[in-house]
């Protein structure tokens, strides 16, 4: 009788653990004959058994090997030769036994010995890629991208993997290592196929939801068969994240591990076939032989094992989701050592292309080609929608020059610099003087220029935040109004007339300045009053809050992992120090948060004078600090000072900035280039600076 694909063979004694010699007339027991005959499958070792032997060895291997006896799990070949036999991965024992005499020697476990035969790596040439694939490396691994366009391009017939049996084996593990895209809900994608040319029907397959996991097959216990669907639910694989699926089959029943996690098991009513035939059947990779349905995230391993859960051989690895037992020679992270001195290339490498000269266009299309600006000497990749720079050329800060004197209504205490969408960059001007007010700038065709005046008392600062899509700007009014009433106030954008527009009037008492934050997304408004309740930022619990001389203003900035505190200190009232000096050259103090001492421990002094404002900026990978310094105990002309990040040195002065009255700075970057907005407390004009590079 014929075992499950296996050559046919004539009546014998079932036995589980006895080899039978058969001649090739079917007389059992003739001695001198080749071959052995395997129990029949109604005994107690049962047909899976020798299907398992059967795909790795070949429906001839009961002729080619003298003896077999096959118990349960476990299969014991008999020697036609000692050793291993090559590429079956059977132990040949020393010693051949004779007729029906129970073999002794310990078994070969079924579960640990089998080989893996690599599915990916027989869709992939030797040496190369098929049409419709691309090798991608994401989070550290190599992976396979396939095409839409070209499915039957990433196909490959099935006898190339059973090599002597025609046979699907009935008990087996699919391992699969891949990074799934987040797709819309209702989309189901192919990671593999096994079909018939002339049908459209899937023989053996796996598909995913972004939710969920199918596997397919075609039982053909009736008249024509039916398609089984066996599916796995809460799977969540569409996360751009490498995952690894361990999916083992035995009768009715189906399990799936994920990364390694507590195994999803499911029985059902159909089995999964005891002898499907892949005869004239094709794996299809990543689709079911047409475009729609292709998977299109990236795929790293895809392997079935014969015969065995590939659970234990997997999961004992570090790094779950990447655990590998099989990988194609182009996925390896390591290339291949190479011959003499030239240039080692990855596959992947070969076929990339560069577009060179003005920036194109990047869309889904464009997806993952790389751009070389010549002019900034930068690569960048498309990642379907915008450049990313992969190498570029980091601009150095060389030297500072005048861009623009911005003539303003009167002095101006302070500047605040912001964004609205769509209409670009703006800057607001804290004026003294109450007619005609404060003022907003527009910046256009690389300038500051006049946009409208906005009535304020002796605004000290502005201070620009979002609620939600809403657009305000708060003014911190030192002065009372005509009436004798002393308010600052907060102004919304209006999209319709393009310009802000009064909203709240808040009490505030000789104002100086405001702070926007949000807590539990809930969204708050500070003031610092000068007078009657003014606002204090002091600490009581952590951290303590460090020493400071008429501290005029906080800067809180990072480098790295590292968090500063720069303080402007403006003057001092030790009387002991020689006058001008006791009052306006005074040390200004950058402080380090350590958080074991959970405390800022200062970092660094610096010479200011009577310094008002800090600003830091960076060009490139350099980090910046530029302090306003107003008066020396002289003059109002006074240099303020940009310092450079040097590392173990601190902060080391880098640039000398002549200013009058300085009282505040801003940095702000365009398509022009970094600039560096600096504000006059003692004439009606401000600066614009640009930052040269190298």
């Amino acid at each position: 009788m014929g075992t499950a694909g296996c050559p046919a063979s004539r009546s014998v004694a079932p036995h589980p653990c006895l080899l039978v010699p058969v001649d090739p007339e079917g007389a059992a027991g003739s001695p001198g004959v080749p071959g052995w005959q395997v129990p029949a499958p109604e005994s107690a070792l049962g047909a899976a058994s020798v299907r398992r032997f059967c795909a790795l060895a070949g429906p001839a291997a009961a002729m080619e090997m003298p003896a077999l006896c096959l118990s349960k799990s476990r299969l014991w070949p008999r020697s036609g030769g000692s050793g291993q036999t090559p590429g079956k991965g059977w132990q040949a024992p020393a010693v051949r036994p004779a007729p029906g005499t129970p073999i002794q020697n310990p078994p070969l476990s079924l579960g640990t010995d089998l080989r893996p035969l690599d599915i990916l790596s027989e869709a992939v040439p030797p040496g190369g890629l098929a049409r419709g694939m691309r090798v991608l490396q994401v989070q550290g691994l190599l992976g396979l991208q396939l095409s839409a366009s070209r499915p039957r391009a990433l196909a490959f017939p099935a006898s190339r993997l059973f090599i002597h049996c025609d046979r699907f084996p009935e008990e087996f593990s699919i391992i699969v290592t891949l990074r799934a895209l987040r797709r819309p809900a209702k989309r189901n994608e192919y990671i593999f196929t096994l079909m018939v040319e002339e049908s459209p029907s899937v023989l053996v397959g796996l598909r995913y939801a972004p939710d969920k996991l199918h596997f397919l097959f075609w039982s053909q216990e009736r008249a024509g068969g039916w398609q089984t669907r066996v599916t796995f639910p809460n799977v969540s694989l569409s996360d751009s994240q490498w995952h690894t699926l361990i999916l083992a089959v035995s009768g009715q029943s189906f399990s799936l591990t994920v990364d390694c996690s507590v195994p999803k098991d499911v029985v059902v009513e159909t089995p999964f076939p005891a002898s499907l035939s892949v005869r004239r059947a094709s794996f299809y990779l990543g689709n079911r032989r047409r475009r729609k349905g292709v998977f299109t995230g990236l795929l790293r391993q895809l392997v079935l094992l014969p015969g065995a859960d590939a659970t234990p051989r997997i999961c004992h690895t570090v790094n779950f989701k990447v655990a590998t037992l099989s990988v194609p020679s182009v996925l390896q992270d390591v290339p291949a050592k190479a011959v003499s001195n030239e240039v080692l290339q990855y596959p992947y490498e070969t076929d990339m292309k560069v577009t060179l000269g003005a920036r194109p266009r990047c869309s889904r299309q464009e997806k993952a080609q790389f751009w070389f600006n010549a002019s900034r000497r930068g690569l960048y990749l498309c990642n379907g929608s915008t450049w990313l720079s992969m190498l570029e050329v980091q601009p150095r800060l060389d030297y500072v020059e005048e861009h623009q004197k911005l003539v303003t209504n009167s002095e101006t205490m302070g500047v605040e610099v912001f964004s609205i969408p769509r209409l670009g960059l703006f800057a607001a001007t804290a004026n003294r003087l109450t007619p005609p007010g404060s003022a907003i700038y527009r910046w256009t065709d690389g300038k500051f220029v006049h946009y409208q005046n906005i009535p304020t008392h002796q605004a000290q600062s502005w201070k620009y935040f979002t609620i939600g899509k809403k657009i305000f700007l708060a003014v911190a009014n030192f002065e009372q109004n005509e009436r004798g009433q002393e308010f600052s106030v907060i102004f919304k954008w209006s999209r319709r007339k393009e310009k802000f527009l009064a909203y709240q009037r808040i009490s505030t008492h000789s104002a100086r300045d405001w702070e926007a934050f949000v807590i539990q997304g809930e969204a708050f408004l500070a003031v610092v009053n000068h007078r009657e309740d003014r606002a204090a930022t002091s600490s009581s619990s952590w951290p303590p809050s460090p020493q400071t001389f008429g501290a005029a203003d906080w800067e809180v900035f990072h480098i790295g992992d590292r968090v500063f505190l720069a303080v402007a200190n403006s003057h001092s009232y030790d009387s002991g120090m020689p006058a001008p000096s006791n009052f306006y050259a005074i040390n200004s103090s950058i402080y380090e948060l350590n958080i074991t001492a959970q405390m800022f421990v200062k970092f660094q002094d610096l010479l200011t004078y009577s310094a008002l404002d800090w600003e830091f900026f960076s060009v490139g990978d350099d980090s910046f600090l530029v302090v306003a310094n107003s008066f020396d105990g002289f003059t109002f002309s006074v240099n303020s000072i940009i310092y450079r990040w040097q590392g173990y040195e601190g902060f080391v002065a880098a640039h000398q900035l002549p200013t009058v009255g300085c009282r505040d700075w801003e940095a702000f970057h365009t398509a022009e280039g970094s600039f560096l907005l600096y504000s006059s407390a003692k004439e009606p004009l401000s600066k614009v600076l640009k930052l040269k590079t190298t």
